[in-house]
């Protein structure tokens, strides 16, 4: 069942819901400040989050919902081939660097041989997470491995780690099965583990997975959409990521 946070405050007559899904820590809390600023431009936000990575592009080519922020374009564009979604970006929000966490090592390089490894099971931040290790000497891929690489793209392991690929969302409950394992930001510090400080590698500030508004393609050129992007770009989201999340997340606008 999908519950939806309320929006607060009364609409007047000439106002246009929109239904947003995002998946439940930080982008959420970025939707609900976007709400507030939607609201000065007659756009009432009601806001819905997911547990998972699959289900906010599910809703919103179904039209349960009319937006989606909760993922970058790599992953995007990989749900799109896949599932034949008609869905376009409209604008970036925020970039989340992926961090590598442990509770037994303190990088990547000290772990054993034969260790286990988590990653994620989707294809772009499994690829992600794959370019992190090789970033760090652990592994190496194809030279023609991208962003989108995988497990079997994978031509030199000289430890032996054995690399498993499990949920994003059920990492951070993993970490005490595993050595390492890769995990998405907001799952992380919802787990309250703060990247900059307990992540053992972590992905630059600045890479080419900034988060974005996504909307159908049918309803891109739709008059609320600006609105939404004002929003979700203005210097109230700004100010709440660049006060509370310490680096862990940055503005991609």
């Amino acid at each position: 069942m999908i519950a939806a946070m309320a929006a607060t405050g009364t609409a007047h007559a000439q106002d246009t819901t929109v239904r947003i899904a995002v998946t439940a820590g930080p982008h959420a809390q970025i939707a609900e400040v976007a709400r507030k600023v939607a609201a000065r431009d007659g756009l009432v936000l009601k806001i819905v989050e997911f547990q998972d990575y699959i289900q906010p592009n599910a809703a919103l080519d179904a039209g349960d919902v009319e937006a989606n922020s909760y993922q970058h374009k790599p992953f995007l564009d990989t749900q799109i081939q896949a599932r034949g979604y008609k869905l376009t970006a409209v604008g970036a929000t925020v970039t989340f660097p992926m961090g590598f966490y442990s509770k037994r090592y303190k990088s990547l390089t000290d772990l054993p041989a034969g260790a286990k490894v988590g990653i994620q099971n989707d294809p772009s931040n499994s690829g992600r997470a794959l370019q992190l290790l090789q970033k760090a000497g652990v592994i190496q891929l194809k030279p023609t491995a991208g962003i989108s690489a995988t497990v079997a793209e994978v031509v030199a392991n000289p430890k032996k780690l054995q690399i498993v690929q499990v949920e994003a969302a059920q990492l951070p409950r993993s970490l005490d099965d595993l050595d390492a394992a890769a995990i998405n930001t907001n799952y992380a510090l919802q787990a309250g583990l703060v990247p900059t400080r307990d992540a053992i590698a972590i992905e630059a500030a600045q890479s080419p997975y900034a988060n974005l508004l996504v909307v159908r393609t049918a309803d891109k050129d739709k008059p609320w959409v600006p609105k939404l992007l004002k929003a979700f770009q203005s210097p109230e989201v700004r100010q709440l990521v660049e006060s509370q999340f310490s680096g862990s997340m940055v503005p991609a606008f």
